[in-house]
């Protein structure tokens, strides 16, 4: 029955929330203890199977987990570390793809390159949410952080994009290397060209029709749906419609998001984005037992030998790979060498061990189809199921773990060159304090000399601007019955100008762009609490 399911669902959503909260306790992090507690709660006795229609697990999760990834992306970032993350995310993804089809056909007896190709495709594109959250609370350069994030928005389209080629080989029956390269770079860029589109046509509707906070969210959470159905009712892909345009509109958020809308919406979004997450990460642990129980036609140590093989050539590969996409740019082109030095041996290592694997790796395997177009079963799809919740289990749980104290044993730390976040915020509170005193001096001179009100908040900023120091509320200090609207009124046009300055150090690049979006919310919290008071 319905009601049976729905009781399920929330009674996962409950436990996920409760192992989150015993991995904060722990200092875990959440993905590996969703995996563990996923597995435990599948072992409890008399549990029903709990399994998804392979049918609906692109369509449900992957448009709004993309989106999202897409929304907390910095284009800026993205655009500095372009290189780099291309040869990462794409470079990678079709290396791995074709090492593992090569080596899955001399391990499996029955293995075709187009299901080793299938294979490769679901297994190369590491998680960022795994590997974010276990670097949360570790120094290590930024550049780092950035690349593994950029990677992850290209990888999980490429990757994807192998998938669905690999599976339609497969399901046709037929393959030619022109129609291929042809096909991948028609729905490649169509794809990026639909999620443009309908991103423009959001962009205006959220600047100009829609600014309400009740109706620009739900707009954000449809559009990720809307891309991805739209590119893929035209055999284009969706998955790049969904990056492109929610870079797009993230990027122009600034101009048809306000204080409300924004606060809203990165709540709603942190929330959607977790529970997919974790949701997708317990299900791991919970469809295991399931997947070994379909594996019949070969022996479990059989299986086991190859999914450690597997796993072991992935983890490998990907530590290479990275140091020669690393070093042998450098080495070739004196430019590149010269405008991004030597990036050491430390951060190559610790962006190949935290290429663990998640969310889109498992959502690619379940979304296998159970028969070809003939009505037989789909070949090995159970062992392919079994090799990916291998790779996932060891990539998540074994690097996961073990990420932290590599990072302390190589002594990885920020780059010095790097500025402090602290003395990013001290900069950048500084010139804004400046602004505001100009701001009151220039338009309330007169209020300036008059008002005590007015006189309160001069000294206040000036006192800011000697020490640096955190803004200071001053509601319950200075506020005057009287006077309470002259009070609002200015604290409002601080507000304003403070916002000002952030958006031309947006512009102008000199700071970190997730520090000044910081800052952003700091300002739409701060304005919040002044509209209602």
């Amino acid at each position: 029955m319905i009601e049976s399911n729905i009781l399920l669902v929330l009674l996962l959503f409950f436990f996920m929330a409760m192992l989150y909260v015993l991995s904060k306790r722990f200092q875990i992090s959440y993905p590996i203890f969703l995996v563990i507690g996923g597995l435990m709660i599948s072992l409890i006795p008399g549990l029903p199977e709990f399994s998804i229609n392979p049918d609906v697990v692109f369509l449900l999760f992957l448009p709004p987990l993309l989106f999202e990834a897409a929304w907390y992306t910095s284009w800026t970032i993205f655009w500095k570390n372009r290189r780099s993350i291309m040869i990462m995310g794409f470079g990678l993804v079709f290396v791995t793809s074709l090492a593992v089809a090569f080596l899955s056909i001399q391990l499996i007896p029955g293995f075709t390159l187009a299901l080793g190709f299938l294979l490769g495709g679901i297994i190369s594109p590491p998680d960022a949410v795994a590997a974010t959250s276990v670097l949360e609370d570790i120094n290590i350069p930024k550049k780092g952080i950035s690349l593994l994030e950029g990677e992850s928005l290209v990888n999980d389209a490429a990757s994807l994009t192998v998938f669905r080629m690999a599976l339609a080989v497969i399901l046709t029956g037929t393959f030619a290397w022109q129609d291929a390269v042809l096909g991948f770079f028609t729905l490649a860029f169509m794809g990026v060209v639909v999620g443009l589109i309908i991103a423009h046509i959001l962009y205006l509707i959220l600047r100009y029709i829609a600014k309400s906070s009740s109706i620009t969210t739900p707009i954000t959470l449809i559009a990720p749906y809307i891309m991805y159905i739209v590119a893929e009712h035209f055999e284009w892909s969706g998955v790049l419609a969904v990056v492109a345009g929610g870079l797009f509109l993230s990027f122009r958020s600034k101009d048809y998001l306000d204080y409300r809308t924004r606060i809203q919406t990165r709540e709603v979004w942190d929330t959607v984005g977790f529970l997919l997450n974790g949701f997708v990460f317990i299900l791991i642990g919970l469809e295991l037992p399931i997947i070994i129980a379909g594996i019949e036609s070969v022996s479990m140590d059989w299986a086991i030998k190859v999914a450690l093989i597997i796993t072991a050539a992935i983890i490998i590969l990907r530590i290479a790979f990275i140091y020669v996409a690393f070093y042998f740019p450098r080495i070739i082109f004196a430019k590149i060498k010269k405008r991004e030095g030597n990036p050491g041996w430390k951060l190559p290592l610790i962006l190949g061990w935290a290429g663990m694997r998640g969310v889109v790796s498992l959502a690619s395997a379940l979304a296998i189809p159970l028969v070809l177009a003939n009505g037989q079963a789909f070949p090995h799809r159970n062992l392919i199921l079994f090799i990916t919740f291998v790779v996932i289990l060891i990539t998540l749980v074994l690097q996961g773990l073990t990420l932290p104290t590599l990072i302390k044993a190589v002594k990885l730390e920020g780059n010095s060159e790097e500025l402090p976040e602290d003395v990013q915020y001290e900069a950048i509170r500084y010139r804004l304090v400046k602004e505001e005193l100009e701001l009151i001096k220039n338009k309330y001179p007169l209020e300036l000399e008059q008002s005590n009100t007015v006189k309160a908040i001069n000294l206040q900023l000036k006192r800011r601007l000697e020490s640096s120091a955190t803004t200071l509320s001053s509601e319950g200090k200075i506020k005057m019955a009287n006077e309470k609207e002259l009070y609002k009124r200015i604290m409002q046009d601080l507000i304003d100008v403070r916002r000002k300055v952030v958006y031309e150090l947006m512009d102008e690049r000199a700071y970190d762009e997730e520090v000044l979006r910081a800052l952003e919310h700091n300002l739409d919290l701060e304005e919040s609490r002044l509209n209602r008071s």
